[in-house]
């Protein structure tokens, strides 16, 4: 006689970071454009720092963002 278990699991969550951040661009007149994500900060990081890590960053991936204005930015403890 044989017996058959079957285990069935979720799938482990993604890593993400400690913080979850929204930032909405503009670039007047031609588009805009919301990004959101998490990110890790080092120790000793301010908001503002972690704001210009994550716009040149964008900036980067995207060139054309790189100059927008900034319409909204939100940082918050990625946590409930």
């Amino acid at each position: 006689m044989s017996t058959q278990t079957s285990h069935t699991s979720s799938p482990a969550p993604a890593v993400q970071g400690s913080h979850h951040w929204v930032l909405t661009l503009e670039l007047p007149g031609r588009a805009v454009s919301t990004q959101y994500g998490t990110y890790t900060p080092p120790v000793g990081w301010t908001r503002h720092d972690v704001f210009m890590a994550i716009k040149r960053e964008i900036g980067e991936q995207r060139p054309e963002l790189a100059t927008a204005n900034v319409m909204f930015f939100a940082l918050e403890p990625n946590q409930l």
